[in-house]
């Protein structure tokens, strides 16, 4: 939703092949993030944006990207195989969303697309990137992986993106993120674009390295957005969640919902109990095949899945329009998810509905929570007629035989850490399993000793 006060696009003297792809995707008026930050990237600067997914960042740097190799021509030198745009981006599932906004942005503007990403298609890509492209979209080890094989070079690139650059850090690739920045031309002879959810100081340091004097753009922090969200808290016992659930679900005529839980495991439990009574649900976590994650994420983008069960690993980085309630089965351990995670169904300025539980194994979080947004989450009693009865109980995952409540091994520990949803003991927004881009880092047991084997995802 953007406000009719706003600069509209035509405003700003966009290169034509631009302004038609911005009325094929039926924009009009700027977001408050693209009224701030185009008039600084269309002169040419670099620009630090804080703003969360959802904002209109994506369109904001994509239409300056366009203006910008539209209007300054490559170098005469520029082999095909020299990309003239980098963005990066920490999860495959986004650099998939980038590259579809991409293609009907950029539609009219001749410029070739790529986007690579670890899981699949290893081959089918390295071959799109060696026969050249103009913009390459990616995850940082596919994109390291192919350019110290020379499939691409970044000599002449005029354009870099990093996107969630928080994420970057939470997911531990802050080390590939310079060993690229370190490749390209020197700041000054490219721009650079870096938006993140917070402008934290580790943030703020990489842009002052790598950027040309960026100018910082603050638009809303994260906290704000629950400001338009229809917020409500039940507090259940273990045995009452998932027949509240289900009723919910039923008196809501689930369409397009989000549940979020704290663990893969209850992930794949809820999956099957939803299944089982009649529900078109499906858990997305880091164990999914990257084909499958694709197609679950372009069916409830679509509107064909009704209902989506995600670990924290999937409450960034995904702008899923139109959601129409987001349910906490399990309340996350971390402040910053709750509001990350409500956040999912307040998209762009729109309005949505949260539904919290506040059981006995997670409502300790419950404190942080309501001070992280300072207010207390207005409550409801349970009646007997919001519950559920005569449920089929689903089968259990492979390999578990576990309670409701989540199992001892699968139970979440506090970290402090930003990435929020925990599985078998360790955070999982450490884990590169979910962008297919490191698939050797070694997991730690829970007394700090090497495990031998790779973490996964929850």
């Amino acid at each position: 939703m953007t406000d009719p006060h706003s600069p509209t696009f035509d405003s700003f003297g966009l290169a034509p092949p631009v302004l038609q792809g911005i009325r094929d995707a039926g924009f009009t008026h700027c977001t408050p993030i693209q009224a701030q930050t185009l008039p600084i990237a269309l002169s040419g600067r670099d620009v630090a944006g804080q703003a969360q997914t959802g904002t209109g960042k994506t369109a904001a740097f994509l239409v300056a990207l366009y203006h910008s190799l539209l209007t300054r021509p490559a170098a005469a030198s520029r082999s095909p195989t020299s990309i003239r745009a980098l963005i990066v981006a920490p999860t495959r599932e986004l650099a998939v969303q980038i590259h579809h906004d991409a293609e009907t942005l950029g539609r009219h503007t001749g410029l070739a697309h790529a986007v690579v990403y670890g899981g699949i298609d290893y081959e089918k890509q390295r071959r799109q990137l060696a026969e050249g492209i103009d913009v390459l979209i990616g995850t940082p080890g596919r994109l390291i992986d192919y350019y110290k094989q020379h499939v691409f070079d970044l000599k002449h690139a005029q354009v870099l993106v990093l996107d969630e650059a928080d994420r970057m850090f939470d997911l531990g690739f802050i080390a590939d993120i310079r060993y690229i920045l370190r490749r390209l031309p020197q700041p000054e002879r490219r721009q650079s674009m870096l938006f993140s959810a917070t402008l934290s100081y580790r943030v703020l340091e990489l842009a002052y390295e790598h950027m040309n004097n960026p100018e910082l753009v603050r638009v809303e922090p994260d906290k704000m957005t629950v400001d338009r969200v229809r917020q409500i808290m039940y507090y259940p016992s273990m045995e009452e969640k998932v027949p509240l659930l289900i009723g919910l679900l039923r008196q809501n005529e689930a369409r397009r919902t989000m549940i979020f839980v704290n663990t893969k495991r209850m992930a794949e439990r809820l999956e099957s109990v939803l299944k089982a009574n009649g529900f078109h649900a499906q858990a997305l976590s880091g164990d999914v095949p990257q084909a499958k994650r694709l197609r679950f994420l372009r069916d409830f983008h679509n509107g064909d899945l009704a209902v989506l069960i995600a670990t924290d690993v999937a409450s960034r980085g995904l702008h899923i329009p139109d959601v129409s309630h987001v349910f906490n089965f399990d309340l996350p351990q971390d402040a910053a998810d709750y509001v990350h995670r409500i956040g999912r169904t307040a998209r762009a300025g729109a309005e949505g509905d949260a539904i919290s539980f506040a059981c006995e194994e997670f409502a300790v979080s419950l404190p942080e929570i309501e001070g992280y947004i300072g207010h207390k989450i207005p409550s409801a009693p349970i009646g007997p007629e919001m519950l559920a009865t005569g449920l089929a109980e689903g089968e259990l995952p492979p390999r578990s035989h576990r309670r409701m409540r989540g199992g001892g091994g699968d139970r979440p520990r506090h970290s402090g850490h930003s990435g929020g949803g925990h599985s078998g003991g360790h955070a999982g927004g450490h884990s590169g399993g979910h962008s297919g881009d490191h698939p050797g880092r070694r997991g730690r047991s829970r007394r700090g000793r090497p495990r031998g084997k790779p973490q996964s995802t929850p």
